[in-house]
């Protein structure tokens, strides 16, 4: 009875609520400022009150079909947590033609002695940033946010893009409260819809008769002295316009979870695509492949005309290789000197900003500037090298073949080891390392007569974690040691990415965070600046509350504070996959000298579980030699991409782990 009572309420809060508001700009109510928290999610820090996008195509004499949209979201922070989802940013996109932004307005709303308070935004809230050469970003930050506010914007772009519609998101990390969208086309464009994520939504469509005046201007040259006068003429058309729209409601917020990779991804969303154009007279597909894509990215001069250059490095090069044959030698040569050679100006792209030529001479360009110029080289050191196309984790996962489904390129080669994939944009990555931010599902390999395929962005190649303690349970019952660590791979980025040019005390406090109650001195770190050789960090430590004194026994795990601390898989389920970024392996060596006057009275049992079909494993072996134990300890994940359906037997695995760890070895007195 009372969950019924406790369900009622809910329904009844939610729908008062959807009554108060007032989905249009500058109608604000008083019943959403006053709102505490979010009815369905208590914890949310924000939540989208209501989005709006209405599309329609225009038609003009000069300009020829237009896509106009128009945006309108109003958002309510509950937390300061929430203030970040004040801020937007639009993306506005140019080639020989250019997305028009209008009417931008925002205003930030709160209660000020019971009155709806107003403040707009201004112009000092507006930026433009050119992201690329094809690319603007205009970002807005809301005035006056604080916690109970309600911000909204509105604007509208008029884009000359009609082949390459932008995808129409309806869920987030925040719940959304009300989703409204309305596309309209004629019927001379046909489209095919792509769905993606696990919430149901049904698209109604219907089709209705819209007249179009059409201005045409020609020369009059009947007059006297037969001077061409230009007459404006108008004709009315007729056409059927098709509209699709989507209204959903509630849709709750797409939760961050362990090892998500990018959720985005799993959000649900709609992205119409052009499939062809039906004009009187004329048809024209415009459905194609991703073969299609590739070729036509290839047969551009700012990307296949950069790759047959090498005028520029030839010398450098020929020196660089004098006396090197074999072919992984070739390749760490010319990526280490690209690599140091060149800087990153931050823009990403897979058409050149600089060229090739320009950005050597300066020593610095976007990613295609630098990634093309690499796979130049290395097919001028005769080695099978080629570009590969990437869409980045922000940029997410195309849902159909277009161009626009690509913001990145690396170069890829063959070698000893198979194909690499190399990034010279990232001065601490290692051979065959990319960032995380990079490897987002696959990516196209292009070859130089336009073939294409897709080709794992992520790395088979395990990253390994090596670790070797010698333990001291002193008589003051603390625990001394020394330990000595060896990272590989993706592991020895990390390190380099978070350690390298850090002063030794702030190096200090973050190698603490993860070692429990335990105090370091003395580390030392070797390789942090040397590409190609594995990581070392060696370093003393001290823990005072490692062991447990109960009743004259002594109690610890043997693990002390490599310990798994807690079970990153807490949901009961899991709707989307696990994403660990690169394989895994590592292994622990723990060897404990036993104190005068102890002797063991009991140890953890010896295990050895795996995980899946040789998806993952965890051995777990202890045993006494003389005065001393020692404990061997291997961890494994050997596939970087694990689907959701195996969420329920990984989360077992860490649960079993997690208790093993957590054992205690038992000494009494002899």
């Amino acid at each position: 009875m009372k969950r019924n009572l406790f369900t009622t309420a809910l329904f009844l809060c939610v729908f008062g609520l959807l009554n108060a508001q007032n989905y249009k700009f500058g109608k604000v109510s008083k019943e959403e400022l006053i709102q505490k928290e979010h009815p369905i999610d208590p914890t949310a820090d924000a939540a989208v009150l209501y989005r709006e996008t209405k599309s329609e195509f225009q038609y003009s004499e000069n300009a020829g079909w237009s896509l106009v949209t128009d945006y309108f979201e109003r958002v309510k922070i509950y937390t300061k947590e929430g203030f970040e989802y004040a801020n937007a940013t639009i993306n506005l996109y140019k080639n020989n033609n250019e997305d028009k932004l209008r009417g931008l307005k925002g205003s930030t709303y709160y209660l000020d002695d019971g009155k709806v308070k107003e403040v707009k935004l201004q112009k000092d809230g507006i930026f433009d940033e050119n992201t690329t050469k094809y690319l603007t970003q205009t970002k807005i930050t809301m005035p006056d946010v604080r916690e109970g506010c309600v911000i909204e914007y509105k604007y509208s772009i008029t884009s000359p893009f009609i082949l390459s519609i932008n995808e129409l998101k309806f869920q987030e990390t925040i719940p959304v409260d009300k989703v409204f969208v309305l596309f309209k086309s004629p019927e001379y464009f046909v489209f095919k819809n792509h769905q993606r994520g696990w919430i149901p939504f049904k698209i109604d469509t219907e089709s209705r008769e819209r007249t179009m005046v059409f201005n045409q201007t020609t020369q009059d040259f009947t007059g006297h002295g037969a001077i061409g006068i230009p007459v404006t003429s108008s004709r009315e058309v007729r056409f059927k316009e098709n509209s699709y729209t989507i209204e959903l409601n509630n849709v709750p917020a797409l939760k961050e979870e362990a090892f998500a990779g990018n959720l985005r991804n799993y959000t649900s969303a709609l992205q119409f695509e052009l499939s062809y154009i039906n004009m009187p007279g004329s048809t024209k597909s415009y459905a194609t492949s991703w073969e299609d894509v590739s070729k036509t990215i290839y047969s551009r001069s700012e990307f296949g005309s950069e790759l047959d250059r090498n005028n520029y490095f030839e010398k450098d090069i020929d020196n660089l290789l004098s006396g090197i044959t074999t072919p992984d030698e070739k390749i760490a040569k010319i990526y280490y000197y690209v690599l140091n050679k060149m800087n990153w100006n931050g823009y990403n792209g897979f058409y050149i900003n600089e060229g090739v030529k320009n950005a050597y001479k300066k020593g610095s360009g976007n990613v295609a500037d630098i990634n093309l110029m690499l796979v130049a080289m290395l097919r001028y050191a005769n080695l099978n090298a080629n570009p590969v196309l990437i869409s980045t984790k922000s940029h997410g996962i195309p849902l159909f073949p277009t161009i626009n489904g690509f913001n990145y390129v690396v170069a890829s080669v063959d070698s000893s080891q198979g194909t690499i994939l190399l990034d010279a944009t990232q001065k601490d990555a290692d051979i065959g390392i990319l960032r995380s931010l990079v490897i987002n599902g696959d990516g196209r390999l292009i070859k130089k007569d336009g073939f294409s395929t897709w080709v794992s962005l992520r790395s088979h190649i395990p990253a390994v974690k090596s670790t070797m303690l010698n333990v001291v349970i002193e008589p003051t019952l603390s625990v001394t040691g020394k330990s000595q660590n060896r990272f590989t791979g993706n592991y020895a980025f990390q390190y380099r990415s978070k350690f390298k040019g850090v002063n030794n005390d702030s190096q200090i406090k973050e190698l603490e965070k993860t070692l429990k109650q335990t105090e370091l001195s003395n580390h030392s770190f070797e390789n942090l600046d040397q590409l190609g050789q594995p990581v070392s960090l060696n370093y003393d430590f001290e823990s005072l509350q490692a062991i447990e004194e109960v009743a004259g026994k002594l109690y610890f795990s043997p693990m002390l504070f490599l310990a798994t601390p807690e079970n990153p898989f807490k949901s009961e389920k899991r709707e989307y996959p696990i994403d660990f970024g690169f394989p895994m392996k590592d292994r622990y060596i723990v060897n404990i000298a036993l104190p005068e006057g102890y002797q063991v009275e009991s140890l953890p049992e010896n295990v050895i579980f795996s995980y899946g079909d040789n998806l993952g494993s965890y051995k777990y072996l202890i045993s006494q030699m003389g005065n001393k134990l020692q404990l061997s300890v291997e961890f494994s994940i050997n596939e970087a991409f694990i689907g959701a359906n195996d969420y329920g037997n990984l989360k077992k695995l860490f649960e079993l782990l997690i208790a093993k760890e957590n054992e205690k070895v038992v000494l009494s007195k002899a």
